[in-house]
């Protein structure tokens, strides 16, 4: 029996025309699979499933709400954070870095950058902004994890 939750984009054994595009580059859904209810109800649902575990589920829904609150910090938090969780880590760098660029002082923001940068390989991103996260809130332990574990991994890549 095949696992329903197979998906070829994260099998590198995967042939390359077998895996399917990445989310970023689908063309927007028809209409009639536009969710129904108003945004805030998209964005509460979303938060819902992520947090309930379905992030695959979360990522569609808080897209569509991003394309209809297109500069709403906290719906691109809630799809970058998705995003992230579902391994779209180039997508979920982009929307955290969105939200870096409107407020800079933002430590979560600046940490799920940075999380994100480690994940895509920019180990030198990611210890610039997983730094700054740990400076802005030092009370956060798991901040000072993180920026540890890519100073290490920098360490290591530059030998």
């Amino acid at each position: 029996m095949a696992d329903s939750r197979y998906d070829p984009r994260y099998d590198p054994r995967a042939p390359e025309e077998e895996k399917p595009r990445p989310f970023s580059d689908l063309p927007p859904p028809p209409p009639d699979v536009t969710p129904s209810g108003e945004m805030y109800d998209w964005y509460v649902r979303g938060l819902d499933l992520l947090q309930s575990g379905d992030a695959n589920a979360a990522v569609q829904l808080l897209t569509h709400t991003a394309a209809a609150e297109p500069e709403s910090r906290m719906v691109r938090e809630a799809l970058a954070r998705a995003q992230f969780d579902v391994g779209l880590y180039e997508e979920a760098r982009e929307n955290f870095t969105w939200i870096v660029g409107i407020d800079p002082a933002d430590d979560y923001a600046q940490f799920g950058l940075g999380l994100a940068a480690t994940k895509v390989g920019d180990l030198d991103g990611a210890v610039e902004h997983l730094a700054l996260a740990a400076a802005m809130r030092p009370d956060i332990g798991y901040y000072g994890t993180a920026l540890r574990g890519a100073r290490a991994a920098l360490t290591a890549a530059r030998r």
